[in-house]
């Protein structure tokens, strides 16, 4: 039965990942409060997740000639750089501050979120 519920879980987080809008993060934090998977453990899980959804929904975008190579090249060398860096911090940092950070970030894309939307229809 857990696998099965793993199953749809993967399931959600990956339509969410195909629309590019954060089912890795709603897969961390089911790992995390749901199932009690540690942090850092949820953390692993997640970018092993990460690598062939994304691939599949960049087929896509390929395809549909979303991808502009003068914006994105540079952006992967900085993403791969700073994430070697934080990959290293993050191992070393304590899980209870690894923890809040994550949640903190959580509460503040929701709060940009949320005021962003705001300022979208006041701006129609």
């Amino acid at each position: 039965m857990s696998a099965l519920i793993a199953g749809l879980a993967g399931l959600v987080c990956g339509v969410l990942s195909g629309l590019g809008i954060g089912g890795g993060t709603l897969l961390m934090v089911w790992m995390t409060s749901v199932t009690g998977v540690a942090q850092k453990s949820a953390q692993g899980i997640n970018l092993l997740y990460f690598l062939p959804t994304a691939a599949c929904a960049l087929l896509f975008h390929i395809k549909n000639r979303l991808i502009r190579p003068r914006v994105v090249l540079p952006a992967i060398l900085a993403g791969c750089v700073t994430a070697a860096g934080a990959a290293a911090l993050a191992t070393a940092m304590d899980t209870g501050l690894l923890r809040r950070l994550f949640g903190g970030f959580l509460v503040l894309v929701g709060l940009t979120e949320l005021f962003s939307r705001q300022r979208d229809r006041k701006a129609r």
